[in-house]
């Protein structure tokens, strides 16, 4: 069968450096970072003391204290950015059918706020004193059920948990379930609220995050010889993916198209990359193959990019062996570098950029960028934005568990 055209109609975002779509892609090509001192518990015993929390953002906002109360911050972060991506898109209005509009969202740790203070809850006070909510806000499947819930959308529903591929995989698998003529719409993307003293203490014993405690904007410097581990981040980012031809019959604004997707694994270790990253060389061609796109089409790679020694130098070696000679001319860049790495929200957070990448010709830059390192030789986009035609962008998502996701989003045209 011919494959249906998916295509973007709708964004929204929550992320510690924009509480908007356009506060966010503000934040990004202005080079402007999120991190900070940690402020959501007290941090003064860890050994890493900063993270890309959201900054100003209050659920009270979007929510009364009631609703509050019964939803886990990741539950709320899917809901606030479904919303703005739901009114972007146009699909507040009756004509659209609800049994045909699916959900499929991405997380990595799904409610684990709540699974830490219930935890002290029962350890302090007992059984009794635990909320019966404790469940119902902790599942990781929640966040997609409660967008379901909040706006009466009847389609398939699901999570996919994939570390931090998660959002990456969640977009892939809700462009298949277009293509695959399950769905007319889905609302797709990523969510985390995983700044917590649990994860961090988990991430920090590892050695996987900075200890730049004194400098935290300039904690996350990916591909740069100094790096020395990723800046937990949270947020979240929902996309509507629509079939092309259900969007142009009820008039929406396509913004661009979703083209490709390719997910391997590297089958290798828990955590560390396989060696020259031939998972991910795999995912990346695997993507362009399913836009019918060559290597020489893509204009910027929104890369994974966080701030890790094997990450960032791994990722490198496999752009190179599978771009070739074109990897010289390509635009890659970690936005990571001003969010923190927010795990399972992270790849929709960057697919977002890509969109606008498109939208404005504009790429964001790789800040902190200042030590070239002999083994990232690539065309970092260092420090500043720039302006330059872009027509199809590609965005890696590399997770713990050897998970690697890949898309390729494009201009839109007939």
């Amino acid at each position: 069968m011919n494959k249906r055209r998916v295509v973007i109609t709708g964004l929204g975002v929550l992320a510690p450096n924009g509480n908007s779509l356009t506060q966010y892609w503000n934040a990004l090509i202005s080079g402007k970072s999120g991190i900070g001192p940690i402020k959501g518990f007290d941090a003064e015993n860890l050994s890493v003391k900063i993270a890309g929390e959201l900054s100003d953002f209050n659920p009270e906002d979007h929510f009364n204290r009631k609703e509050v109360g019964k939803l886990d911050p990741f539950s709320i972060y899917a809901l606030v950015t479904a919303q703005e991506a739901i009114s972007q898109a146009g699909l507040n209005n009756g004509d659209v059918n609800k049994e045909r509009i699916g959900v499929i969202i991405g997380t990595g740790v799904g409610g684990i706020q709540t699974l830490e203070s219930q935890h002290s809850v029962l350890l302090s006070r007992g059984q009794r004193r635990v909320t019966p909510y404790f469940v119902p806000k902790f599942i990781a499947n929640i966040a997609a059920g409660q967008i379901a819930i909040h706006h009466g959308f009847q389609g398939t529903n699901h999570t996919v948990i994939s570390a931090c591929a998660s959002g990456t995989d969640a977009i892939g698998t809700a462009a298949r379930t277009i293509q695959y003529g399950d769905a007319d719409v889905v609302i797709t993307g990523g969510t985390e609220a995983s700044v917590t003293p649990l994860t961090i203490s988990g991430f920090a014993n590892m050695r996987a995050l900075s200890t730049r405690n004194d400098d935290p904007t300039g904690a996350s410097r990916p591909f740069d010889l100094d790096r020395d581990g990723f800046v937990l981040g949270e947020g979240a980012a929902s996309l509507i993916l629509e079939d092309a031809e259900h969007a142009k019959a009820r008039g929406a604004t396509i913004l661009a198209e979703l083209a490709g997707y390719g997910a391997t694994d590297d089958a290798y270790h828990i955590t560390q990359p396989s060696e020259g990253g031939k998972g991910a060389i795999r995912a990346m061609a695997n993507a362009l193959t399913d836009a019918d796109l060559h290597v020489s089409d893509v204009d910027y790679i929104n890369a994974h990019g966080t701030s890790t020694p094997f990450n960032d130098k791994t990722e490198s070696a496999g752009i190179i062996s599978l771009f070739g000679d074109h990897a010289q001319n390509l635009k890659v860049s970690s936005t990571k570098s001003m969010t923190g790495h927010s795990l399972g929200a992270s790849g929709a957070l960057e697919a977002v950029a890509c969109v606008q990448a498109i939208q404005d010709n504009m790429l964001p830059p790789t800040i902190n960028y200042t030590t070239p390192d002999p083994e990232c030789t690539l065309d970092y986009v260092p420090n500043k934005a720039q302006k330059t035609t872009v027509n199809v962008t590609m965005s890696n998502s590399f997770g713990f568990g050897g998970h690697n996701g890949v898309i390729v989003i494009k201009r839109w045209n007939e």
